[in-house]
């Protein structure tokens, strides 16, 4: 360990470098999962916005998609994402605390399991994670430091934050939140508001996007994990803070809502408290959000770059120097099975993205590309289908099931005799769209330790 921090940038970039080439060929053995086929799908199709989510997502995959339309091509956003959020944590550490700390950031954020599930899986929040850290960092040296040019690069990047994920407003609400109690001042800066008209314009498309469709993505954000159950849900709250602990790993998790806690050290530091409103914002907002619903470990990943920040600060003020390094062994510890587990036990860890592939395969020996019209049973095995089918055919979701993007393409009276790919036996309600259907083959394949599932192939005629 010695040896990293003689030249501690020199040994974070080496990290960084290390970490993105690693991912990259891991990434080529990992077969997609259907939500990242069905991000994919959106790149073919850009647009301001979707039905789940903003387009930032789409833009970035369709960039990536010169270089390569396989797996670990689709995923060079999530590597970019990552890797540069990582250099930002450390130049923003190294300007706040020393290089010591700010490589001990750099270990913190690349070490815990979160991360490297965000070095493998392209969702959302990978753009999120990209322009969080950017805004995070230029937004601190405008309020900070206050000079133009990053207050223009605070508008920009926090624009791009909201084109990734509606999250992102909680990090407009942290910095509001800190604007009033510590720098009300800027509240009379012009260039406040020069920030506020670049981040509108930024998300100008979004906007329109959002208004043309009768603001139907906004609408379906806002009633999720809405439902008032008639008492409060401890148990999903308690799975929700207990989780932190796995995602930001035990140690570390523990040293930052030790010192968190400790209020007076965060009110006296002003960088501190900005660092601190970033991480309780997020992480008490969805602690709230899950005493009425379920509400997944992903949604806290923005909150542990500034955490991871904390924490290094509080290894280098009160040297914890042996707990870092535990904290640093188990993470990594973590991470590493949970590497080893979705390469070798995929069907175990994560289930839903086993067998895919090979079940389209045996579609394809009946795919006819000039008759076929492609069908999923679901969002995910629609966009699955059009990812792993020869010539990336266009597809339709071919029976009732959840809203999504496809419902928002579809045309009326559009579909036509094909193939259907499905997740479950989706005989009677294919007699919904089609006149006649009729079952080609299966393939079963192991779920978990012990049980089975099994794929349906059918094709369907529109007479």
């Amino acid at each position: 360990m010695n040896a990293l921090y003689k030249n501690p940038k020199k040994s974070a970039y080496l990290i960084v470098l290390f970490l993105a080439l690693f991912s990259t060929v891991y990434n080529a053995y990992v077969p997609l999962h259907g939500d990242e086929a069905y991000y994919w799908t959106w790149s073919h199709h850009l647009q301001g916005g979707y039905f789940d989510h903003p387009p930032m997502i789409a833009y970035l995959i369709y960039l990536s998609n010169f270089i390569s339309e396989s797996e670990w091509g689709v995923r060079l956003v999530n590597v970019l994402s990552m890797s540069t959020a990582a250099l930002v944590i450390f130049k923003m550490t190294q300007e706040i605390i020393n290089a010591k700390a700010a490589l001990n950031a750099v270990l913190i954020f690349s070490s815990i399991v979160i991360v490297h599930a965000g070095f493998t899986l392209v969702t959302p929040d990978s753009p999120l994670i990209l322009f969080w850290s950017l805004g995070l960092y230029f937004t601190y040296r405008a309020l900070f430091f206050s000079k133009t040019k990053e207050f223009f690069l605070a508008g920009l990047f926090i624009g791009a934050m909201m084109l990734s994920k509606y999250t992102a407003i909680l990090f407009v609400a942290s910095v509001l939140i800190f604007v009033l109690i510590k720098r009300r001042s800027v509240l009379l800066d012009w260039r406040f508001y020069m920030t506020i008209v670049i981040t509108s314009i930024v998300v100008s498309p979004l906007l329109i996007w959002n208004a043309q469709h009768e603001w139907i993505s906004f609408t379906f954000q806002l009633n999720q994990h809405t439902d008032k159950p008639s008492e409060l849900l401890w148990n999903y709250f308690w799975e929700f803070f207990g989780g932190q602990f796995a995602t930001f790993s035990p140690v570390f998790a523990g040293i930052l809502f030790y010192y968190l806690a400790k209020k007076k050290l965060f009110i006296k530091d002003d960088i501190l408290f900005y660092l601190a409103l970033n991480v309780v914002v997020v992480i008490g907002f969805f602690m709230y959000k899950s005493l009425f619903g379920h509400m997944e470990l992903n949604y806290g990943a923005p909150a542990y770059i500034a955490a991871a920040i904390i924490v290094a600060w509080a290894v280098h003020t009160y040297q914890l120097n042996k707990l870092f390094t535990v904290g640093l062994f188990i993470a990594l510890l973590f991470s590493l099975l949970a590497r080893i587990g979705i390469l070798f036990y995929l069907e175990i860890v994560q289930d839903r993205m086993y067998g895919n592939k090979e079940a389209i395969a045996l579609m394809q020996t009946y795919y006819n590309p000039n008759k076929d019209t492609v069908y999923g049973d679901h969002l995910t095995t629609t966009a699955l289908a059009s990812f792993y089918l020869k010539g990336h055919p266009q597809a339709d979701v071919g029976v009732p099931t959840r809203y999504s993007q496809y419902d928002m393409w579809r045309q009326e009276g559009t579909f036509k005799s094909g193939l259907v790919f499905a997740k479950d036996d989706e005989l009677k309600a294919l007699q919904t769209n089609f006149s006649r259907v009729e079952e080609l083959d299966t393939l079963t394949v192991q779920r978990g330790l012990e049980r089975t599932k099994t794929f349906h192939i059918y094709r369907v005629w529109n007479d």
